[in-house]
């Protein structure tokens, strides 16, 4: 099979399975997960058939570009893809023990595969128009599973993703008409070579702001974030982990990135926004993340804090600093959601996400306690680990960016450092509390999780671990190539779709 062929696999094969899996329900509820693992695993080996494939179209229905519907491949796309099809593979296995606590095992495994449909459809999209179909996939999925055990906390998070959602997506699909009204086409690379020739680019500014809220609230940037703090930590622990670990990125920022940088192009006032826009969600995610005493809220804040500097390293543009970005997106979508999956597992076992009434689980879980040290070492930026090495580039991007930012990116990588220190601050809190100090009364019969959720959990430590000590070759391999795909626009149009 020809490389172009597996596009559209990568969005018919968990579709089609997530339609099976009522049906497969009604016959025998045990095989659902057995499904979505397949589903799952059939991803990630066709991710890794298209690593290093170059740029592949893939025209649907036979129609070419720009009159008919396309799907595009590249780097930065299979950068995505690969980190999709992991982290979601190893969240399945995760839910094979967890989600027996709930009822209607299938409809879980049904929207998940839902949510993992919508996130690579946007991935490969390569029209405006399609990007938004996707997303709305992905986001009605993650809605639904927010309030899956539909108690009064959970649904009432839920409504409130539900409503402030749809207001994001409703600036995305105005800024989506007034970009069709100004290039009359949603092919991106038609719509960019449109754009370059145009001589009044008044109207692109609205449309710009459109972009940056719709797709700042979809990666709950500061201060369109007021829906994570709440959706985070009521949704079953393996969906909090896709949420923070894939969805924010795909549904936000990625596309936030690709319809900037290779579609409408980022000019001075952008960067800036994307800069303040970064900053602010640094600092502030990571001030609130400290004086929590919910384990998963606590990850949820540092989820907006992290974010923060994937957006700021963005908008620094500069190419070190996009490698920086894409390689902290990378280690950030591991160990968070190593850390997600933990509190799901300190929840399993001992009943309470409340921080307070936690202590001593080393002895009582090692496992989970030891890959939970190496995600809070990792996202704290401790070396050998991944997140030490992503935030290092960053930083030195920063201080690089004097030449054309001034002397004020000096304070801009202060910051950056200065918030790598908040995040130690309320991760040693996590690791006192819950971890470390004498074991209540009530919790003295707790005891490890099952094989299938602490298995993912060392697979997941595993990476965080591999990205540090191995860094230089997932950049070579993985990030470098991705970084190259944000440089110009009119090497998009060339490269990706140059048959127009």
């Amino acid at each position: 099979m020809n490389s172009e062929h597996l596009l559209p696999l990568f969005v018919a094969v968990p579709l089609s399975i997530a339609f099976l899996l009522p049906l497969v329900g009604l016959i025998n509820e045990r095989l659902a997960p057995a499904f979505a693992a397949f589903a799952t695993v059939a991803l990630f080996v066709m991710s890794l058939n298209v690593i290093g494939a170059g740029e592949l179209l893939y025209a649907v229905g036979g129609w070419q570009p720009p009159f008919g519907i396309c799907l595009v491949g590249d780097a930065l796309s299979y950068l995505f893809l690969l980190m999709i099809a992991t982290v979601s593979l190893l969240i399945i296995v995760f839910s094979f023990a967890y989600m027996k606590r709930y009822t209607a095992g299938p409809r879980f495994y049904c929207l998940f595969l839902l949510m993992i449909t919508g996130m690579n459809g946007v991935v490969i999209s390569g029209d405006l128009f399609n990007i938004y179909v996707f997303l709305e996939i992905a986001s009605f999925a993650s809605y639904a599973l927010v309030a899956f055990g539909i108690d009064r906390e959970e649904l009432e998070a839920s409504f409130k993703y539900l409503v402030l959602g749809g207001i994001g997506s409703s600036f995305i699909l105005f800024g989506i008409a007034l970009m069709y009204s100004v290039t009359g086409t949603l092919n991106l690379a038609d719509m960019s070579r449109c754009i370059i020739a145009m001589e009044n680019k008044t109207m692109l500014g609205f449309i710009s702001a459109l972009f940056l809220t719709g797709f700042g609230l979809k990666a709950a940037l500061v201060p369109f974030h007021a829906w994570l703090p709440d959706a985070h930590p009521s949704a079953p622990a393996p969906i909090s982990a896709m949420l923070s670990g894939l969805l924010i990125k795909t549904l936000g920022v990625y596309a936030l990135v690709r319809i900037f940088f290779n579609v409408i192009g980022v000019g001075q006032m952008l960067s800036t926004a994307m800069i303040v826009l970064g900053i602010l969600s640094m600092v502030i995610g990571a001030v609130l993340a400290i004086g929590q005493w919910d384990f998963k809220r606590m990850l949820a804040y540092s989820s907006i804090s992290q974010i923060g500097y994937i957006v700021f390293a963005f908008g620094l543009g500069t190419p070190l600093a996009y490698i920086g970005a894409l390689f902290h997106l990378l280690n950030h979508a591991v160990f968070k959601s190593l850390l997600f999956l933990c509190s799901g597992s300190v929840e399993y076992a001992t009943g309470t996400r409340d921080l307070r009434r936690l202590g001593g689980l080393w002895k009582k879980m090692p496992i989970t306690s030891a890959t939970c040290t190496i995600g809070a070492l990792a996202i704290s930026g401790m070396p050998p680990l991944g997140g030490f090495f992503s935030k290092l580039i960053i930083a030195v991007a920063a201080v690089q960016a004097v030449n054309h930012l001034g002397p004020i990116a000096y304070i801009y990588a202060a910051i950056t450092v200065a918030v790598s220190f908040l995040t130690i601050v309320y991760f040693v809190k996590l690791q006192k509390m819950a971890l470390f100090g004498e074991t209540p009364q009530a919790l003295e019969s707790v005891r490890e999780v099952p094989a299938s959720m602490w298995g993912s959990l060392v697979m997941l430590a595993i990476l965080c671990l591999a990205f540090g000590l191995h860094f230089p070759w997932f950049i070579e391999r993985l990030i470098e190539p991705a970084s190259e795909i944000l440089v110009g626009r009119g090497d998009y149009i060339i490269k990706v779709l140059g048959s127009l």
